[in-house]
């Protein structure tokens, strides 16, 4: 029996590799998704700030700066297509002293050189009209009406599931632990067997400088820039109207104040790089907390901390080049996206870091003419679908849609979470989907259910059951995140129905 071939395999399903996945899948070739985790979303992607930005902040002339600009164009109707929320709320960038001021000059040069359209700075007066709780040390904003907010995990599902709709195969908890070449052929070890592909894409987000040694590419380092954030309920919704952000640091942008596309507020992010003895630690600090908070104080001086609901950490993949040790050297300072010069075949998405969310749809454009150039047949599939269905949320609909979602599926009758009004029907759709969820994260990531005020302390155990009926797993094996991280233990007790039975 002759293996399987699959035209180009994508390792990492992070919001990179998921809009590739669905790039290639415009073409002929036989494409393969490959993924560690249990979903998609499940590092960087699924915890940073949402924005899509405007383009301002990279240097002219790095693929930064081009995919950013050509990416943040390409949302709006990417979001139409395949059913995921975006709103172009637009950006301020907000200096608070004389230096600030002057780097708001410097921002608006860097996004006239990069084609940002509309961009305009905005005196005191007029950034307290369209913001009114802002602080009264507020100077001047560089105002940028093109950027916007998705919710991260919802566009990387929408993407992956794309590509799996028209092809794609996706292989969930399969981590590639070796790379070897065979005759012109890329043969992947993972731990679920062999995955043989002519072309290899390296997605792989922190772990991309360790998969491009596996296969003996170029040498970078992959260094972790840990970021604290915490989350109002959507009581604060009315704080912001725009994503507010202070002048730039080496870090970063700085710390943002931002509505979501669900009505909440987030702050942060920190930003702390980290060692390798910190790999991917994902847990808060009350430090870093402290910190973010006093300094989002300084752009709105009124945050009301007692609607804080929750808190989190992701982490940003900063390339850098590798010393002789192996050791990280200098940073990149750009994403670096090639077919390796040496392992012909063997392309390379590293170092996505912001603005990757927002350049991923671009990124992706350029990954196919790359692969092109190298050989990968293009011709498009016949009958690509352009759309997809996603799943009608509830909450948000008015209430003539509402009676007939009803009436079309009583399961929409049903409220499961109180907290964002989320219905059995919609997880049902989560777990049945073309790429569905399989653990409660996956739930909440695509509906919601578990996000509100209460954390899931009141939907899980009936999530739980859900997910158990649909999946047709017991209980006892429904997980939070994928691996060991079971939900429930066993039965407490038993109970047969009988006089005395129960023990």
């Amino acid at each position: 029996m002759t293996e399987k071939i699959y035209d180009a395999a994508v390792i990492g399903a992070g919001i990179t590799g998921s809009c590739i996945a669905r790039e290639l899948t415009k073409t002929s070739a036989k494409i393969a998704l490959i993924e560690k985790e249990n979903d998609v979303s499940c590092g960087s992607s699924k915890a940073n700030s949402g924005i899509i930005h405007a383009g301002y902040d990279p240097v002219p002339g790095t693929l930064m700066a081009r995919f950013n600009v050509r990416g943040s164009s390409m949302y709006p109707e990417l979001a139409e297509k395949l059913n995921f929320d975006y709103s172009r709320i637009g950006s301020l960038v907000v200096a608070f002293d004389g230096k600030g001021r002057a780097l708001l000059d410097t921002l608006l040069e860097h996004g006239k050189a990069n084609g940002v359209k509309e961009l305009r700075i905005v005196g005191s007066g007029e950034l307290r009209t369209m913001e009114p709780n802002i602080s009264e040390n507020a100077l001047a904003a560089l105002y940028a009406p093109t950027a916007g907010i998705v919710s991260p995990y919802k566009a990387t599902w929408a993407f992956a599931e794309s590509a799996v709709i028209n092809g794609a195969e996706f292989m969930r908890n399969t981590t590639v632990h070796a790379i070897e070449k065979e005759g012109g052929i890329f043969v992947l070890h993972t731990g679920h067997g062999d995955v043989r592909a002519r072309f290899v894409v390296n997605a792989a987000g922190v772990a991309a400088g360790t998969v491009s040694a596996m296969a003996g590419a170029r040498a970078f380092v992959i260094r972790q820039r840990r970021g604290e954030y915490c989350l109002l309920d959507n009581k604060s919704r009315l704080l912001v109207s725009h994503v507010l952000f202070q002048t730039p640091t080496e870090l970063g942008k700085g710390v943002l104040v931002t509505r979501t596309v669900d009505g909440n507020i987030l702050i942060g992010p920190s930003a702390d790089d980290q060692s390798a003895e910190m790999y991917e630690y994902k847990g808060t600090t009350a430090a870093s907390q402290s910190d973010i908070l006093a300094k989002a104080l300084l752009t709105i001086p009124d945050i009301p901390r007692g609607n804080i609901i929750n808190s989190f950490a992701g982490v940003r993949a900063v390339a850098y080049t590798a010393g002789e040790n192996g050791n990280a050297e200098n940073p990149v300072n750009d994403f670096i996206i090639e077919e390796d010069s040496d392992v012909k075949g063997f392309f390379n998405a590293g170092g996505i870091c912001s603005p990757g969310l927002s350049a991923a749809p671009a990124v992706a454009e350029y990954m196919l003419e790359l692969l092109e150039k190298a050989g990968l047949d293009v011709k498009k599939r016949p009958g690509f679908i352009e759309e997809r269905k996603g799943i009608t949320a509830f909450n948000t609909a008015d209430t003539k849609t509402k009676l007939q979602l009803i009436k079309d599926n009583p399961l929409y009758g049903r409220i499961v979470c109180r907290c964002e009004t989320v219905t059995e029907a919609e997880i049902v759709q989560a777990v049945r989907s073309p790429l569905g969820a399989l653990d409660l994260d996956g739930v909440k990531r695509r509906t919601r259910a578990g996000m509100g005020r209460c954390q899931s302390g009141f939907c899980s155990p009936r999530v739980t059951e859900i997910l158990s009926r649909e999946a047709h797993i017991p209980m006892t094996s429904v997980t939070k995140k994928g691996g060991a991280s079971f939900v429930l233990d066993g039965k407490t007790r038993d109970f047969s129905g009988g006089e005395g039975d129960i023990e």
